[in-house]
C-alpha cells in the first residue's frame, strides 16, 4: 500500500471515530449487540430455550425508541433466568439497556435515587428473602449482575451530566462571546460618533459665530461638517451591517496607520495643530494598526472638544515588537481620568491596550494632557 494510501485510510479511521454517529447508525449498533447477546446465550442456554433467550436480547435492538420499557422487559426475563439456574449472565442485557435510561432521562434526580432503590432492593431480596436452593445457588450471579446493572446506571447519569455540563458551558462561552462582540461594536461606534460629532460641533459653534461676518469661513466649517458626517454615516453603516446580517457584509477596508494623516488634518480642521510623527510601521499586524488608529482618533477628539484650539504632537513608532503611541498637547483644558469620569473614551483606549498585554497611560504632560501607549505584537512582552 503506498503512503498516500495509508494516509487516506488513517483520515477515514479517525474520521470515523472522531465525528458523531446518525441514529440509523446507532439503532445499527444496537442490532449487532442485540445479536452478540442472543449468541452468547444460546450457547449456555441451548436451542430449547431460545424463546426465553430471545425473549431477553431481541429488545436491545429498538432500546432507542423505548428506553424504559426495554429495560423493564429485559430485567424481568433476566431474574426469570438467573433464578431458574438458565443463564448465568442474563443481567448483562438490562445492563446494556438501563443505560441509555439513565442518559436519555430528562426527569428530576429524585426519579434515579428510586431507580436505584429498587435494584438494590432486588438485590436484598434475592440474597435473603428467598430460600429456595437454585437461588441460594445463584446468589453470586444474582449479586454481581445487579452490580453490573447499578454500575451502568451511574454510568450513565455520569455521562448525562457531562453532557448537560457541556450544553451549559457551550451556552455561556456563546453568551460571553456575544457580548464581547457587542462591547467591541460599541467601543467602535463611540470612536466614530465621539470623534465626528465633536468635530462637527466644534465646527458648527464656528459656523454660528462668523456667519454673518465671514461668510466664506462658515462655508468651510459647513463642508467640514458635511465630510465628517458622511464618513461618520458610512462607518456606523458597515459596523451595524454586521448585527443585521448573518452573512458577511460588504464592507469596506478597516481604517488603520494609513489613516493617521487624515486624522490629523481633521483634527486641524476642528482648530487643533497637529505635528504628526510616524515611524516604520510596515510590519505592524492590522489588528494592532486598527487598535494605534482607534487612540489616536480618541486622543486627537479630546484634544478638539476640551483643548481646541491647541497644538498637539502625536508620534507613532515600531520599536521592533511593539508599537509606541504618544499624544502631548498644551491646552488648557481639564480631561477626567479612566474611571473617574462619565465618558468612555479614555476606558476603551485602555482596554484596547490591555487586549494586547500592552501599557496605557494618560494624565497631565508637561504643559497639557498625554496620552501614552505601547502595543506589543509578535510574541514580544
Amino acid at each position: 500500500m503506498t503512503r498516500p494510501a495509508r494516509r487516506a485510510g488513517y483520515r477515514l479511521r479517525v474520521d470515523l471515530f472522531a465525528k458523531r454517529l446518525g441514529r440509523a447508525q446507532l439503532v445499527g449498533l444496537d442490532c449487532l449487540a442485540a445479536w452478540a447477546f442472543v449468541l452468547v446465550y444460546l450457547s449456555e442456554a441451548g436451542l430449547t430455550r431460545a424463546g426465553w433467550v430471545l425473549a431477553l436480547a431481541a429488545p436491545l435492538a429498538v432500546r432507542r425508541r423505548w428506553p424504559r420499557t426495554v429495560f423493564a422487559a429485559t430485567f424481568a426475563v433476566a431474574c426469570v433466568l438467573t433464578w431458574g439456574g438458565v443463564v448465568t449472565g442474563a443481567f448483562g442485557a438490562p445492563a446494556y439497556a438501563i443505560y441509555l435510561v439513565a442518559v436519555a432521562s430528562k426527569r428530576r434526580v429524585r426519579v434515579d435515587y428510586v431507580v436505584m432503590g429498587v435494584l438494590i432492593a432486588v438485590l436484598f431480596v434475592s440474597m435473603f428473602g428467598v430460600s429456595a436452593p437454585v437461588v441460594r445457588q445463584a446468589d453470586g450471579a444474582v449479586m454481581m449482575g445487579l452490580a453490573a446493572v447499578m454500575c451502568s446506571y451511574v454510568i450513565g447519569l455520569v455521562v448525562r451530566e457531562r453532557r448537560a455540563f457541556a450544553a451549559r458551558d457551550a451556552e455561556r462561552l456563546a453568551q460571553q462571546a456575544v457580548a464581547e462582540e457587542r462591547l467591541r461594536i460599541a467601543r467602535e461606534l463611540h470612536d466614530v460618533v465621539a470623534h465626528s460629532v465633536g468635530l462637527i460641533a466644534v465646527k458648527a459653534s464656528v459656523a454660528n459665530h462668523v456667519i454673518a461676518s465671514r461668510p466664506q469661513e462658515a462655508r468651510d466649517a459647513l463642508s467640514v461638517i458635511e465630510d465628517a458626517s458622511r464618513d461618520a454615516m458610512t462607518e456606523m453603516r458597515q459596523l451595524l451591517g454586521v448585527l443585521r446580517s448573518a452573512e458577511a457584509p460588504d464592507l469596506g477596508p478597516a481604517p488603520g496607520l494609513d489613516g493617521l494623516a487624515e486624522l490629523a488634518e481633521r483634527a486641524r480642521l476642528g482648530g487643533v495643530e497637529v505635528r504628526l510623527r510616524v515611524g516604520d510601521l510596515g510590519r505592524v499586524p492590522p489588528g494592532v494598526g486598527l487598535s494605534v488608529y482607534r487612540i489616536v482618533q480618541e486622543a486627537l477628539t479630546n484634544v478638539v472638544k476640551h483643548a481646541a484650539p491647541a497644538a498637539s504632537q502625536v508620534t507613532v513608532e515600531d520599536d521592533g515588537g511593539c508599537v509606541r503611541v504618544e499624544v502631548l498637547d498644551d491646552g488648557p483644558g481639564r480631561r477626567s481620568l479612566p474611571g473617574t469620569g462619565t465618558g468612555h473614551g479614555l476606558i476603551g483606549m485602555r482596554e484596547r491596550v490591555m487586549m494586547y498585554g500592552g501599557t496605557f497611560e494618560a494624565g497631565p504632560g508637561p504643559r497639557g494632557f498625554r496620552v501614552a501607549a505601547v502595543l506589543p505584537y509578535g510574541g514580544s512582552p
